[in-house]
């Protein structure tokens, strides 16, 4: 851990700028803005409200005309920054206000309330007089001749304005009348428009559960591509990895080819060195004879340098000395001082614990008193109470002595609030004056680092420094001996200086070989050399055989996945379309039915007409003669429809004969499917655990590289959460000593309303009670905190020790992990051999999918073609309906003119009386079969079952009956449009859920390109230098930040998508209680009023839903904005990054300048002692030649 980087990151995060104003006795700040938003109540004219003032400005003119010590604050540069118990001042002042305020408006509004009943009392009482005044007049009036004889005329008078009013009432009558049918359209084509919307919900619904399925399909798709891209950005990385290992192995290869040749070109040039010095030999044989008497002279020469080398290596020792002797005497200041610092740190915990030992029982000294005073108190209340029982009516002494308890309370008050005062002085001293010892400690102890630190570079120097000049003595040294050395072998080799020539000769035949050898050689390296580039090559091109065969195994699985979606798909809409066979099948069967039932009624009906035309009707008999031939051709004329009806029953049940064949062949066909399609999934789920199986492997063997960095970086995270815990454990004491102030202050509230009761006695021992038990827990809070300090600090240490072995075990790790990828890329090409065998067997069966698929498509084809003519036949029964009803208001004409013919007839009047009651059960009756006709959703039986009705009611039913008909038809037309404006509606609510679909694909498309950058920038990552690790670390946590925003958002999206699917299904179950309501409504037709308010309000909760949707959508935009700026965030964070990574840069090419400039001079020295050598080495051949 680099404590330098420590501080600064401390620094730039503003953490020690805090801890320095926390010292200097500002522990609270707040925001010019909160300030001014908070406290401006207290002088509200200080800042004008017509102008703006800047925030600073503003907290400057308030703070200065409010009565406060100005030196308990002062001003930043965005912040105010508070002493110790200001702020709760402050809150003091504002409540007062707030208070003074709320009475003030208070007494405002009760006078305005007492005014406004003060005017309603006084205009009651006008209105009293008047009333009495008129009646007392009338009681003198009422017994006059002539208000008599106006009472007696005055009825008479209303009799002949009785016509006018009739007229008015007509008036009113046809107005209310026109408004009646209004309503009743209105009515009718909310009813319609309900219709629609019904069924257009149950679109939605259907499609929205579509949707749902088809989102979950994609989420799990879009999960198993993220693990899939995970696996291989890791398998990516073990590539380049390897790679990168492989060209260093290269690297080296060649470098130690280089030098070989190197090696060799030297060799051969030492031969032709050898074979030119033998040639040479015989020539400077005689010369050397010369240069014998010169060679003596240097000799002595160098017998001088070599003494004046020798007394410099000995005051050099004696240097090395002095200085080892001057870093043992630093060593031992810096022992000292450490012994001091303990010696330091003991005294001021000691001086701690005396100081808040003092402290201790001086609050318990206090809170002696305080228990003495409040027991006294209670014993003198005791009295007081005593003697007010006795003295009964003393009630002058009683307030005299309640005065003086009073006085005695305040200045038990005032005392204790001098002792809180002097106990907080204290306190705050003590804290000041450890803060101060604290700096002053760390501040020595910073210098003594720092000395410590130099100590050892001087140290390391002097070392260095040593040991070059003793290697440098050593080489001096060797070379004496070598010169020594050579001027013996010179005489000797004079002598058998032919038997080194001779050796010569042999020398050069070995270096021949040699040098065949070291041909050998150099070709089996160039040979490995192109067996390694060869393996890099193979490596290649198995990466990209993977990564292609991982995208066409991708590929394959998302078309499996497709043609699986499609067959359910397609399973699910054949189910569907096989149960509205069955129930159309059955509406069909059940309007059949209903039909035979309806001419059975009809046959028994016209036999009572006929048995009561032969009874009642003798006279008028041409007329019944005509009627009765109209009869028989209606009757003629719906027994024919029945026929022309049963025939297409009987087309209906051939079609569901041939529908339930075909049904059962698609089910055949769907058993074969699914056997189909569980083979797939078995073959799928195989292909899974074969996957899983070596992606466990893979994971094992990162998982624990993975553990290792873990350990490490949780070290280092649990080092700065300790400093945190102890940061926070500061705070908590600070917090409890605000807590006792508060606590203290509550005492002396309590001890003011000692002389009201007893039960306050009661409140006030608990809460000092309380109170000693908090001081209790702070005390122990803060002997907990220190201890924690003193472990932590030893946690610390052995967190480092910690570190260094995990740093060892983490080196022996990797080593043993590259060992087993090795073993892992051989095991990864069997199993790719072993995964192609499947997928070819994959691509087979969902071959055969594909072609069951197409036989579905074909057999849905031609169902739809057979519902489209059923939607035909529909279409021609209901224009045969249509004039059904055209005869019917034919008949009804005729059978209007037969009733005005028949009024005259009591009899007749009578029994049409009786008929109109049952006629009304029938209508009830009819009223029920509506209601399932409307279940079945066919206008078509309805209006059968209309025309039926009509028939029963052809002699019977009145005008009034008509109207009612007319008035369902509109009821219907009503219905039908307000269906279709449903529909509408629905549409386009779907319309903007693909909207937000769309939106949530885009954020989806815009993570993606977030992740492909920034796998971009791990790549640039990877080429950077080792000493920038630890930016890594962070550009990584960074990204992964980034991956969970853009999850939570993706999941914020799903959820909203949620609630929009709960709120839809809450309109349906709305909407299903509104269809039911209509039924009933239906039922009661003085109630239709009620049901058009009802409609009016499920338009407005649509619109609402509308306005609902847009709002959202708004939403998703909003969050997209919000993204953009996250975005543009990282991407800042990341300039910052590359900003710091070029300094680091910058930093490392300056040390490699300056370690380049120690290689000169250590190059420059070096070269001086090869010089010196060379010169001694030059001696030898001259001694020869004396010797010779």
């Amino acid at each position: 851990m680099e404590n330098s980087l420590v501080l600064h990151q401390l620094r730039c995060n503003g953490v020690l700028e805090g801890i320095r104003i926390c010292r200097k006795g500002f522990p609270s700040r707040i925001l010019y803005g909160d300030f001014k938003q908070r406290y401006r109540i207290l002088n509200a004219s200080a800042i004008p409200e017509g102008q703006f003032i800047d925030s600073k400005k503003a907290s400057e003119k308030l703070l200065s005309s409010i009565e406060v010590d100005h030196n308990q604050y002062k001003f930043g540069h965005t912040k105010v920054f508070f002493k110790a118990g200001l702020l709760g001042v402050l809150e003091e002042m504002r409540d007062e206000r707030l208070a003074v305020l709320m009475t003030r408006i208070q007494a405002v509004s009760r006078g305005y309330v007492s005014r406004l009943k003060f005017k309603e009392m006084t205009r009651k009482r006008e209105s009293i007089y008047i009333l009495q005044y008129n009646l007392r007049s009338f009681m003198n009036v009422k017994n006059w001749l002539w208000m008599r004889l106006f009472f007696k005329i005055k009825p008479l008078l209303r009799s002949a304005e009785a016509e006018k009013e009739m007229q008015n009432m007509k008036e009113e009558f046809s107005k209310l009348k026109e408004d009646f049918t209004n309503s009743e359209t209105r009515r009718k084509e909310l009813e319609e428009k309900m219709v629609v919307l019904v069924q257009e919900k149950n679109d939605l619904y259907f499609q929205i559960q579509a949707e749902r399925d088809n989102l979950i399909d994609a989420e799990e798709r879009y999960e198993g591509m993220i693990k899939s891209k995970i696996h291989l950005e890791a398998k990516v990385k073990e590539l380049t990895e390897r790679i990168e290992e492989e060209e260093e192995i290269n690297s080296e290869i060649t470098a130690r080819k280089r030098k070989l040749e190197d090696e060799c070109s030297e060799l051969k040039r030492d031969i032709d060195d050898l074979e030119l010095t033998i040639a040479k030999v015989e020539k400077e044989k005689y010369a050397t004879e010369n240069k014998v008497q010169n060679l003596t002279e240097e000799l002595t020469t160098m017998e001088e340098v070599l003494l004046k080398n020798s007394k410099e290596m000995k005051s050099l020792q004696e240097v090395h000395q002095q200085t080892l002797d001057d870093l043992q005497a630093e060593e031992d200041k810096v022992s000292t001082l450490a012994k001091t610092k303990l010696k330091l740190e003991q005294q001021v915990d000691d001086a701690r614990i005396e100081e808040l030992e003092e402290e201790i029982e001086s609050e318990r000294a206090a809170c002696a008193k305080v228990e003495k005073q409040r027991s006294d108190l209670s014993r003198e209340l005791e009295e007081i109470s005593e003697r007010l029982e006795e003295a009964g009516g003393a009630t002058a002494a009683q307030i005299e002595m309640n005065k003086k308890r009073e006085t005695e309370l305040q200045k038990l008050r005032r005392d204790l609030e001098e002792a809180i005062l002097q106990h907080e002085s204290v306190t705050a001293t003590l804290r000041k004056k450890q803060a101060d010892s604290v700096a002053e400690l760390g501040e020595q102890i910073e210098n003594l680092q720092r000395v410590k630190q130099k100590l050892e570079k001087e140290k390391s120097e002097y070392k260095m420094e040593i040991d070059d000049m003793s290697s440098h003595m050593e080489g001096i040294l060797k070379s004496k001996a070598n010169i020594e050395r050579q001027c013996r072998s010179l005489e000797d080799q004079c002598q058998e200086y032919k038997a080194k020539a001779e050796e010569a000769q042999r020398a050069l035949t070995d270096f021949t070989s040699q040098n065949a050898r070291l041909q050998a050689e150099n070709g089996e390296l160039t040979r490995n050399v192109e067996e390694k580039e060869s393996t890099i090559s193979q490596v290649n091109r198995v990466k990209a055989v993977c990564t292609q065969q991982i995208d066409e195994l991708k590929r394959l699985l998302e078309e499996e996945i497709k043609a699986k979606n499609a067959l359910a798909h397609g399973l699910q809409s054949s189910r569907h379309d096989c149960d509205l066979l069955r129930e159309q099948f059955e509406e069909e069967q059940e309007a059949k039915a209903e039909l035979q039932r309806c001419m059975s009624k009809a046959n028994s009906e016209v036999a009572q007409w006929r048995t009561k035309y032969e009874t009642d009707a003798i006279q008028r008999t041409e007329e019944l003669e005509e009627a009765k031939k109209r009869l028989a051709q209606r009757l003629q004329d719906s027994e024919e429809q029945t026929e022309a009806v049963n025939a297409k029953c009987a087309s209906l049940e051939k079609t569901k004969q041939r529908l339930q064949a075909e049904v059962e062949d698609l089910m055949v066909e769907m058993d074969r499917a699914n056997a189909a399609s569980a083979i797939l999934d078995k073959k799928q789920k195989n292909f899974d655990k074969i996957l899983a199986e070596w992606k466990q492997k893979y994971e094992e063997s990162q998982s624990e590289l993975e553990a290792s960095q873990r350990e490490s970086r949780t070290l280092s995270t649990d080092l700065f959460k300790l400093k945190n815990a102890y940061e926070e454990a500061l705070d908590h004491l600070e917090n409890m000593k605000r807590e006792n102030k508060n606590l203290q202050q509550e005492i002396a509230d309590v001890a003011e309303q000692v002389g009201q009761s007893a039960k306050t006695i009661l409140e006030l021992e608990k809460a000092v009670k309380q109170a000693e038990q908090d001081k209790i827990d702070v005390q122990t809070a803060l002997e907990e905190a220190e201890s924690s300090l003193e472990h932590e600090e030893a946690k610390i240490l052995h967190v480092q020790l910690e570190l260094n072995q995990v740093k060892s075990e983490l080196d022996r790790k990797v080593a043993e992990k590259e060992e087993e990828i090795d073993l892992l890329k051989r095991n990864y090409q069997r199993t790719i051999d072993t995964l192609q065998s499947a997928l070819d067997s994959e691509t087979r069966s969902r071959n055969e999918a594909v072609r069951l698929k197409k036989k579905m498509d074909g057999d849905l084809n031609e169902m739809e073609i057979q519902l489209g003519h059923a939607n035909r036949q529909a279409a021609d029964t209901h224009r045969q309906l249509r004039t059904l009803q055209g005869q019917l208001k034919d008949t009804q004409v005729h059978l209007d003119d037969a009733l005005h013919g028949q009024e005259d007839l009591k009899e007749q009047l009578a029994i049409v009386e009786r008929r109109n009651a049952l006629m009304t059960t029938e209508i009830e009756e009819m009223r029920a079969a509506l209601e399932q006709s409307d279940r079945c959703r066919k206008m078509a039986e309805q209006e059968l079952v209309d025309v039926s009705e009509k028939m029963q009611f052809l002699h019977t039913q009145t005008t009034s009956l008509n109207n009612t008909k007319k008035k369902m038809e509109t009821d219907i037309t009503q219905l039908q449009s307000e269906v279709e404006d449903a529909v509408q509606e629905a549409r386009n609510a779907d319309e903007k859920a693909k909207k937000a679909i769309m939106d949530a694909a885009m954020m989806a498309d815009e993570l993606k390109k977030e992740q492909d950058t920034s796998a971009h920038l791990e790549r640039m990552k990877k080429n950077l230098e080792t000493t920038v690790k630890d930016l890594q670390h962070r550009l990584d946590e960074a990204e992964q930040i980034t991956m969970k925003g853009g999850r939570k958002e993706i999941q914020k999206l799903e959820t909203r998508v949620k609630d929009l699917e709960n709120e839809l299904e809450g309109e349906q179950k709305r909407s299903a209680e509104s269809v039911k309501g209509l039924r009933k409504y239906e039922r009661r037709i003085k109630e239709l009023t009620y049901q058009s308010e009802e409609d009016k309000k499920n338009v407005a909760r649509l619109q609402d839903l509308v306005n609902k949707l847009q709002l959202k959508v708004k939403a998703f935009k909003r969050q997209c904005e919000e993204a953009e700026e996250q975005t543009s965030m990282h991407l800042s964070k990341l300039r910052k990054v590359q900003h710091e990574l070029e300094e680091a840069e910058e930093r490392a090419d300056i040390a490699e300048s300056q370690v380049n400039k120690l290689r000169t001079k250590s190059r420059d020295f070096g070269s001086k002692g090869i010089e010196n050598y060379k010169k001694l080495d030059g001696l030898a051949p001259i001694s020869m030649l004396i010797n010779d």
